[in-house]
């Protein structure tokens, strides 16, 4: 066992309906920090709520250096990446995915009526950078209604 800071930090809660906008912002997905420097002590971890609305496509961004988890909460969506964002996966409520650092990628709701909600974890932090006039492929995508 190893012997604990002098200090340690302290615990909190975030109240869901208190949770900032997040520094690192993306046209049509809406990120809210819960664990992060924003609203905790934390250092190299963010944590929070990514939203997009009923059949939004978010722009194209990537996030740097940081190792991405999301695990989507409610709803459908996909990730498009690779050349001129060809490749897609689909994702339902309950299913967990992997960002790795650097990788361009385009979010989106399935959904025309409903909202897609992600929980999303980042270290070292919510990097967030945005990429400007992108080739991006017309592909066909199978939304659910």
């Amino acid at each position: 066992m190893t012997d604990a800071p002098q200090e340690l930090k302290k615990l909190s809660v975030q109240r869901k309906d208190e949770l900032p906008m997040a520094p690192g912002q993306t046209a049509k997905a809406r990120r809210y920090s819960g664990v992060s420097v924003e609203t905790t002590e934390v250092e190299g971890l963010w944590f929070g709520k990514v939203y997009t609305g009923p059949g939004e496509v978010s722009d194209p961004h990537h996030h740097g250096e940081a190792e991405t988890g999301g695990y989507v909460f409610k709803g459908n969506g996909f990730i498009r990446f690779g050349e001129r964002y060809e490749d897609i996966l689909y994702m339902s409520e309950g299913d967990f995915v992997y960002v790795p650092p650097f990788v361009p990628h385009i979010e989106g709701n399935l959904s025309h009526t409903e909202e897609l909600v992600w929980m999303t974890t980042r270290t070292p932090d919510n990097i967030v950078v945005n990429l400007h006039d992108q080739d991006v492929a017309d592909i066909d995508i199978a939304y659910v209604d």
